[in-house]
This record gives C-alpha cells, structure tokens and sequence, in this order.
C-alpha cells in the first residue's frame, strides 16, 4: 500500500489556477512534513521564471524540454535555506498539458532525484533508517485537473513509482506544534600553518560538523523537563469539556545541555597542532521547529529542532561566504583580523497556517528586499508586518595564518593525559587550559 498524504486546501487551489492555462507546463516544489504514519503537504511552491524567460517573453509558456533541472536544483536549495526545523522538499510537481502526459514521469523521477540530491548535499546531518524515504512526483493535467500521485525511494536509484493518495484538509497546519530555543555559540576553529585563505569555508565546514556532533548528543528539555522519547509530546496537556487537546498557541520552551567532553568510559587521541589563525563564532541563535498535532512523539520533535539549530548556523556561514565571494571583498594582509557579522535569521508568516517560514537578512538589507526575496522564491506575498526579525547579534570574527615556513609540529598526547591535568585544579582548569591553547598555538588569537 503506498503512502497518504495530506494536503491543504490551498494548495490545491494553487495548483489549480495553473491548470487554467492549457498550454503552461509549470514546474515546483511540494514543502511538508513526514510522519511515520501519514506525510503532510502545506506548500506548493513554483519554480520562479529565469530573468530572461521574463524579459524576453512575457507570454512565455515552457513546453516539457524546456524545463531546465539545473534552475529547478538551484530554487530547491535556496528554499530550503527558508525551512524550519520539521518542514522538507517532499517533493516535485509539473502541471503539463494532456498531450505530454506519455513523458512527464521521465521528467518527474529525474526531477525528484536531483532536487533531493540537491538540498541533502550540505546537510551536517543524515536521516535515520526509520525515517520515510520516499519522495513524491506529482503530475497535475492542465485540462482535467486530475492529479497523478507516485512516490520513489531515494534510498534505490533504481526504484519503481508506487502510487500514492492525495486528500485534501482544510486548516491543515493551523493549530500544529511549535518548539523554540536560543543557542549561545561560541565556536572555535583552529587553522594551521598550512591553511590558506580559499580553505576558510572547508575549515569552518569541519569545525561545524564536530559541533553539530555535540548537539545531536545533548539533552533537551521541554518546559524544563527531560521527556522519554517515546512519549507523547501533548502528553499530560489539558483537554477541553469535549474531551479533546485544546488548541495550544503558545510555543514549547527548550533548552539545550551538551557535554564539554566525552565520557571517561572514552579513550581517544588528541593531536595538539601548531596554529597560527582562528574562525570563531559567537553570538544568540534563535531556533524554531514545528511539528504536526497527530499524537506527535517527543523524540521528533527534539530531531526537528536539533536539525534547525545545525542548518541555520550552517547556512548563515554558507551565505555570509557567498556574500564575500560576491561582493569580493578586498583582500586582507595575512596578519590582519577580519570580523564578519552573520545574517540574523527573520520569520514570515504563512496565510492560515501557524508555521512560519525563514530568511536571513544583513544589517545593510531593507525590509523591502527581504520581502521581495520572500515574493520571488516562494512565490506568494508577504506584507511587512507579517515578518519578524529575531534578534541577534552573531559575528564570525577570521584570523588568517600569518606566511611562515616553519615546519608544522604535532604532539599526540592522550585523553587521559590531558584529564588528568585538568583535574588538578577543577576551579580554573578549564579556563587556564584554553588561555594557554590559545597563546601558545595560536599566536595571540585574544591579543585585542
């Protein structure tokens, strides 16, 4: 038996005026949530024009050769910037005329295959085996309006469509789940002697990676309490005369524990390595996840917001990096300190749903772009009200390697061996040690 997926209203009224013009074929994206029970469709998100389809030719239709996979790749991945924790690409549509009906599942698998390929390639994390893997190709005729719904395993290149249902609901996402955090970063990334400038991006990837190891592994509390995973999320919630969960508007608090180091049960290999540079990152990361209200688990909806706080930190590095390679920023002498702010994160509302969607806004940017940028990739109005702007203040702050031919030393000491050492004086151990790493390998990152 294939997959159910639930949809809302709206977008079926979207897809719908699509169909009111015969001889279109449009191309999108279909945004939702998974469940292991039943998958959800809130968006429906079509591939924005190229500038030159528009300028050319206002009455450009695009005939199924047309579609370009590359442009249809590239929205993909900029949409995803925008997803909360909890919300994916679940898949692809194409709006086609009947006539081209025969070649439109080609079109659809390459689609779904690449677009997937796509927004997973910089992802620091990896689905679970339990996890659904099945994304969705949708065909919508643009004369009948009937919709052909098939999913493919993205696990098997090779897999075969499997028919799946589409039904409609009205308020679909309206009264879904919300969890919120603020994570205070501070993250240091040591670059060696060897390190050039046009490896600050793969070095600061790295560095995310072993942080992002750190927040799979915390401890979350919801409302201050440590929940089992397999326990209901509303568990022990108020239910109306009705019987029923009343509606809950406000958001579930979260705060985030990790662990400054292993366990002792742990044995490991450090390598201290002469370093003449640094990236740190510092600030307040606002974090959101949303989550359906079907008897959602607490171990989801922790997955959902721990995935939101490694993208967004993630992707606020990945812009800012984009940013400099646009702009192209004059070059720094080697020794010179460069400080970068990173984006802050906003928030939009959608119409008659309670999930927001994101963007990321430079101190430079108006509230006039942000909104355009919001019109152009998800292709719906947003009024300024309707965005809001989380307060943060996060800097990345670069000190480069100064040019030295020394050679790199490396010292292997054991984990132990450098426990050992903090625990003589537990008070200010901890903070001696990094005072000490700093000066000594990494020539005066703290010297301001």
């Amino acid at each position: 038996m294939g997959r159910s997926y639930f949809v809302e209203e709206a977008v079926g009224q979207y897809l719908s005026d699509f169909s009111t013009k015969p001889k279109a074929c449009v191309t999108g994206l279909l945004i939702g949530q998974c469940s292991p029970q039943r998958d959800y469709v809130i968006l429906a998100i079509r591939t924005p024009p190229r500038e030159e389809q528009n300028e050319s030719n206002k009455n450009y239709r695009p005939e199924l050769a047309d579609i370009d996979e590359e442009w249809v790749t590239a929205h993909a991945s900029q949409l995803s910037r925008m997803l909360p924790g909890g919300l994916l690409v679940l898949g692809v549509f194409i709006v086609a005329a009947p006539e081209l009906a025969k070649d439109i599942q080609n079109a659809l698998r390459k689609l779904v295959f690449s677009v997937e390929k796509s927004v997973v390639k910089k992802r620091l994390w990896s689905f679970t085996e339990e996890e659904v893997s099945d994304r969705m190709a949708l065909h919508v005729c643009s004369a009948t309006k009937k919709i052909l719904c098939r999913t493919y395993d993205m696990q098997d290149p090779k897999s075969s469509p499997k028919p799946a249902d589409w039904k409609y609901q009205s308020g679909l996402s309206a009264f879904w789940l919300s969890l919120e955090c603020t994570i205070n970063v501070n993250i240091h990334i040591p670059l060696s002697a060897t390190s050039v400038s046009y490896e600050l991006e793969k070095n600061t990837r790295n560095g995310l990676t072993r942080w992002a190891k750190q927040i799979e592994e915390g401890v979350f509390l919801i409302n201050g309490q440590a929940k089992e995973d397999d326990t209901e999320l509303l568990e022990g919630q108020k239910k109306s005369s009705r019987g029923n969960i009343q509606h809950r508007i406000q958001p579930f608090d979260v705060k985030v524990l990790t662990q400054l180091s292993q366990s002792s049960g742990h044995r490991s290999a450090a390598m201290v390595q002469v370093c003449r540079g640094s990236i740190n990152l510092k600030g307040a990361v606002k974090c959101r996840a949303y989550i359906h209200n079907n008897k959602p688990k607490v171990k989801d909806a922790i997955q959902a917001l721990k995935r939101d706080i490694i993208n967004t930190l993630s992707d606020r590095c990945e812009i800012l990096f984009e940013d400099l390679i646009i702009n192209e920023a004059p070059a720094k002498k080697n020794s010179e300190r460069e400080f970068h702010a990173l984006p802050h994160r906003v928030f939009a509302s959608i119409a008659g749903s309670n999930v927001m969607l994101c963007d990321y806004k430079f101190g430079d940017e108006t509230a006039g772009e942000i909104q355009e940028r919001f019109s152009e990739i998800l292709d719906q109005v947003v009024h300024g009200e309707a965005i809001h702007i989380a307060e943060e203040i996060n800097t990345v702050d670069i000190n480069p390697p100064v040019d030295n031919t020394d050679d790199t030393q490396k010292i292997q000491l054991t984990k132990a061996t450098l426990l050992s050492k903090l625990q003589q004086n537990m008070g200010v151990a901890i903070a001696a040690a990094v005072a000490i790493f700093a000066v000594t390998f990494s020539f005066n990152y703290f010297s301001d």
